[in-house]
């Protein structure tokens, strides 16, 4: 019987995001991928890599270089049936479309009465650390967990990168995958038994018992360091990857902090007005009795992302900054 048992797979997120996007394609005739340099090129970061020769130009489709034109693209073939999955390179190129994301894929469903869906995926690599200056290490992630109408992923591991895109084309209305880029060489093992996901609630990391780190995406490394670190201060670290940013799983934040009775909140992107800052506000508004501490925000530099690798380091959160927020809100 033992013989039947499959070992977990040792894979990259990279490699986990590709064969997510196999499958959809071999599952569904209706699935196909389009994006800037998502064919032969294999895709900016290499997550298309081979999909191309495997399934045809009809299904993997090279596009021009105009995001408002292949999300407007996207958005038209979702609502005439199919179900395409849109990669923008980066997330800062997603400004160039976000009159069709706002004003069009988030709001055709409740504009027209419930009776247009826009079953449309679209993916996009974000964060800094890789020295690709200020016009490509933003996290603006926060922004479009702002908008109502559609679903904001955030995968930060493995397992995820692997199952979530599977969900979010099940999902009627738009949803938006934000992939970390210094998550991709990350390698593991990815268990066999693991068919699916949970979306919609955010998930335990790591438990905890003296404080809680709430974060997501490529943070969360960080902060399951920095968990390691604090463990040998005699100091037990919750860790809570928020997973999806809209909707936000505010009850297992909170019952979380009811048991830490402390909060640090990690997030990549600037302080002010961040998704820290959405989830600072609803544990004081939810859960303030509970603490013991204020809650610690750990952000990055209200700067543009410098390009020097020791200014970008020190520009963005890192595990001793995690580490001493929590000593700041535990000693």
């Amino acid at each position: 019987m033992s013989g039947d048992v499959k070992e977990p797979e040792r894979t990259t997120y990279r490699e986990a995001m590709r064969e997510a996007l196999r499958e959809a394609l071999r599952s569904d005739d209706r699935v196909f991928l389009m994006g800037e340099d998502v064919g032969r090129y294999g895709g900016c970061f290499g997550v298309s890599l081979g999909l191309l020769e495997e399934f045809g130009p009809e299904r993997v489709r090279d596009t021009p270089l105009s995001e408002s034109a292949f999300v407007g693209a996207g958005i038209g073939a979702a609502l005439a049936g199919m179900r395409p999955i849109v990669e923008i390179m980066t997330v800062n190129f997603s400004l160039l479309a976000l009159d069709q994301i706002l004003n069009n894929a988030a709001t055709l469903r409740h504009m027209s009465g419930g009776q247009l869906a826009v079953p449309l995926v679209i993916r996009m690599t974000t964060g800094a650390g890789r020295q690709l200056a200020a016009q490509h290490s933003h996290s603006l992630e926060g922004w479009y967990a702002h908008i109502p109408g559609i679903r904001v992923l955030a995968p930060a591991t493995i397992e995820d990168a692997r199952h979530t895109l599977s969900s979010a084309l099940a999902d009627p209305d738009p949803v938006l995958i934000f992939e970390h880029g210094s998550l991709y060489n990350v390698s593991g093992e990815l268990p066999s038994t693991v068919q699916t996901v949970d979306v919609d609630h955010a998930t335990i990391r790591r438990p905890g018992t003296d404080v809680s780190l709430i974060t997501y995406g490529g943070s969360l490394p960080k902060a399951l360091a920095a968990a390691d670190e604090l463990a040998t201060d005699g100091i037990s670290a919750e860790v809570i990857d928020l997973r999806t940013l809209r909707p936000l799983d505010h009850a297992t934040v909170a019952a979380s902090v009811a048991r830490t009775h402390r909060a640090v909140v990690i997030d990549e992107a600037w302080r002010t007005g961040s998704l820290a800052a959405e989830v600072s506000a609803r544990i004081a508004e939810d859960a303030f009795y509970d603490l013991d501490a204020p809650v610690e925000r750990v952000c990055s530099a209200e700067v543009p992302v410098p390009y020097a690798r020791q200014l970008e380091e020190a520009a963005l959160p890192q595990t001793a900054d995690i580490v001493a927020a929590v000593h700041g809100a535990v000693d």
